[in-house]
């Protein structure tokens, strides 16, 4: 992308198509008559007649007819009431408008900044959320249809008017464009059909990754896995023909390598629910199962770029969960990396045992805190909706810091309790330490719980993001399919600790 960096005004812009946001008062816009002068005073009758929405989210688009060697077209961003407006409505309201541009093949574009301002949101913070909501709004869904050989509009070059500082204008764009494409990756990885993304994919992924941004890469096989007892990852892997991998990037922020936090992914690139077999419908869309995973890459992705002063760990464990001659089967007792013994009770609670394994070995890779991020069920789904991604913790101070996170991004995150009667119920087994499904009420608080018994007294959250990770139907920041929930989250996590 390029981006212009030296301030432009109406008049010395050269884009066709000018961005600006337009607040129901009018008169509370700064600097609203400079703009009224360059277009004429219709402008103003216009909004006073309605013509041009200043309802929340919705875009207006008028042709621009007057005295200018290259605008053509003027998008007007409806922002609803200037003092109610949050960080969070205006990424969306810019995402909204990122849709509309791709629609009409726009690749390059003006954006007003001050036009988006309030009390509240400043011009540098404006750019941010522009970089990020209108890259969001650009993402296309892949298609494999043989009849669309159309190439794909992106947002090549942008422009600002504006009276800031330009360098702390495009340096914040910028910045909110590298967390959009970082999302827009994992969306890709999650849409992926899983004949493409085997868990061998999913690695190369990561080593390539790893190694565009100078990040320290290790990818255990299968011959490795069974080497180090990782009871977990094997045994769902064994009804497959492919191969399980554990994938370990590094990035070190700091002199010593102290202070870790540790990522945790699941990369099941497929579920069909093992024995305990998901019915047909309930298979469509398994693909996704690597939600998590794509969380974690995603975030290791807006790190590597953005190198902050923090240290950080990220452990995917991937395989996919397929029925065969030699599957595992409910009953079976498995031995997991850490030496804990698991009866297992049902297949299709796979994810736990293969974030267990991994969240073992990231805390022998030096992690100190820990947050794993996985589609990993469906009660989470029944308990808090498609809406909303639900959180298990075993520390407040920890938990508390990633809530800042969270709301920063405007990423809904619930917590659910975990009880002592809970875990009993997950340590309940007359033959193995522990069993991977004590049943359906409370499944996720079940699922999430498994998983804690891992992190025993490491400061850990587990997120379940089954019902966050896929949208049934475009939504405010994208289309359908993969959301890339999480990743802007844990990679803010990061960017705070490194204030």
């Amino acid at each position: 992308m390029n981006i212009e960096v030296m301030a432009k005004t109406f008049d010395t812009q050269t884009s066709e198509t000018l961005i600006i946001g337009v607040q129901k008062h009018r008169e509370q816009m700064k600097n609203w008559s400079t703009f009224s002068d360059f277009y004429g005073e219709t402008i103003n009758t216009w909004l006073h007649n309605g013509e041009i929405s200043t309802e929340s989210k919705t875009i207006t688009k008028l042709p621009f007819s007057g005295n200018h060697s290259s605008l053509k077209r003027i998008y007007f961003v409806g922002l609803g009431e200037r003092k109610h407006m949050t960080a969070n409505e205006l990424r969306e309201a810019f995402a909204t408008a990122g849709k509309e541009l791709k629609k009409a093949k726009v690749s390059d574009v003006a954006i007003w900044v001050e036009s988006f301002t309030t009390d509240q949101l400043e011009e540098t913070e404006v750019a941010y959320l522009a970089g990020e909501g209108l890259n969001l709004g650009y993402y296309t869904t892949l298609s494999y249809k043989t009849s669309s050989n159309e190439p794909n509009t992106y947002l090549d070059q942008v422009q600002f008017v504006t009276e800031t500082k330009i360098e702390e204008v495009v340096e914040n764009f910028e910045v909110g464009k590298v967390y959009a494409d970082a999302v827009n990756e994992a969306r890709t990885l999650i849409n992926l059909p899983p004949n493409l993304l085997t868990a061998t994919d999913l690695a190369d992924y990561a080593t390539e990754l790893a190694n565009i941004y100078d990040l320290e890469v290790e990818v255990l096989n299968k011959a490795q896995l069974e080497e180090l007892g990782m009871g977990g990852i094997l045994s769902v892997n064994k009804g497959s023909v492919e191969e399980p991998r554990l994938i370990t990037i590094k990035y070190q922020g700091k002199p010593e390598w102290e202070d870790v936090i540790g990522f945790v992914g699941k990369g099941v690139t497929y579920d069909t629910g093992g024995y305990s077999l998901k019915p047909r419908d309930g298979m469509v869309g398994m693909k996704g199962d690597m939600g998590g995973a794509a969380a974690v890459l995603g975030a290791m992705r807006i790190i590597g770029e953005t190198r902050p002063k923090q240290n950080v760990v990220a452990v995917i464990g991937s395989t996919d969960n397929m029925v065969s001659g030699e599957a595992f089967k409910p009953d079976d007792v498995i031995t997991m990396y850490n030496g804990k013994t698991v009866e297992v009770l049902n297949t299709d609670a796979e994810g736990r045992l293969v974030l267990a394994d991994a969240m073992t070995y990231a805390k022998q890779q030096g992690a100190n805190y820990l947050i794993d991020v996985a589609t990993l069920t469906g009660g989470v789904i029944v308990a808090l909706g498609k809406d909303k991604t639900g959180a298990l913790t075993n520390n407040e101070e920890f938990f508390e810091e990633f809530m800042e996170a969270a709301i920063e991004t405007g990423e809904f995150v619930w917590r659910l309790p975990l009880t002592e009667s809970d875990k009993k119920r997950i340590r309940k087994s007359d033959i193995a330490d522990l069993n991977n499904s004590p049943g359906r009420d409370g499944h996720m608080i079940f699922g999430g719980g498994f998983v804690g018994e891992f992190a025993e007294e490491t400061p850990w959250i587990h997120l379940d993001i089954a019902g966050t990770s896929d949208a049934g139907a475009p939504h405010a920041l994208g289309p359908k399919g993969g959301t890339g929930v999480m990743v802007r989250t844990l990679a803010t996590l990061v960017e705070l600790r490194d204030n």
